[in-house]
């Protein structure tokens, strides 16, 4: 029984191993139940199974970028219908729109086409600023209360998301590799393969040897199968 293991995919490593993990321990082979070998080999395979597929990143993205436009388009709408407001002398409170646009303009006016984190940082002192009593009573003589809660609820709901994704990749990054932990399992079932490749003519493992064996057989042909499939060009 020959199988070059390192030639398996992530994911047909795996296969075999539970394979061979759900022969071995199904009770049809007295020969080998309890074997330390198998506990071993159990061992190996249950770390390797927790990563095998994990994803390298949260999955969050999407979710972080969608928060991120939706409090670039409130801040845009804030502070176009200032500029606008502050351009008509003849309006009730365009001086309030004037001071209030003045704002904007000392925590830039681009914001939206900052970094995630730059952008984060200046939104928070922009708020922070508006906050102040005297600039929210000229939020209320606009009528833009209900506006600045919007886009002070949407930079809160990016700033949760935003660390939320950190925090999910910073866990995935802590999970020890497939890549690292494959050789242990490599080894595990290596020596197993062995042990039942020396013992094959002893009574009692020859039934246990052919039925390892087909999987072994159906690992390497699915290894060539894919090679195959990646060798082929469209």
């Amino acid at each position: 029984m020959k199988i070059t293991l390192s030639k398996l995919g992530t994911k047909d490593l795996a296969t075999l191993a539970q394979r061979i993990l759900s022969n071995s321990q199904s009770g049809k082979y007295p020969i080998i139940t309890n074997h330390p070998l198998i506990e071993t080999l159990q061992t190996s395979y249950t770390e390797y199974d927790k990563v095998y597929t994990k994803q390298i990143y949260s999955g969050k993205g999407k979710d972080v970028a969608m928060a991120d436009q939706d409090r670039d388009i409130v801040y845009a709408n804030l502070k176009a219908f200032l500029n606008g407001y502050r351009k008509l002398p003849s309006a009730v409170n365009y001086q309030v729109a004037e001071e209030l646009y003045g704002i904007f303009k000392t925590f830039g006016l681009n914001l939206d086409r900052l970094s995630y984190s730059s952008q984060t940082a200046q939104m928070k002192k922009l708020i922070e600023t508006l906050e102040i009593p005297e600039n929210k009573q000229k939020i209320t003589l606009l009528s833009l209360d209900s506006a600045f809660t919007e886009m002070k609820a949407k930079q809160q709901d990016f700033e949760t998301l935003f660390a939320e994704q950190a925090e999910a990749n910073a866990d995935l990054r802590q999970m020890t590799s497939a890549t690292a932990i494959r050789k242990d399992l490599e080894k595990n079932l290596k020596s197993y393969i062995n042990l039942l490749t020396v013992m094959k003519d002893v009574p009692g493992w020859e039934l246990c040897y052919n039925d390892i064996n087909e999987h072994v057989k159906a690992a390497k042909n699915s290894s060539l199968v894919n090679k195959n499939k990646n060798d082929t060009t469209p």
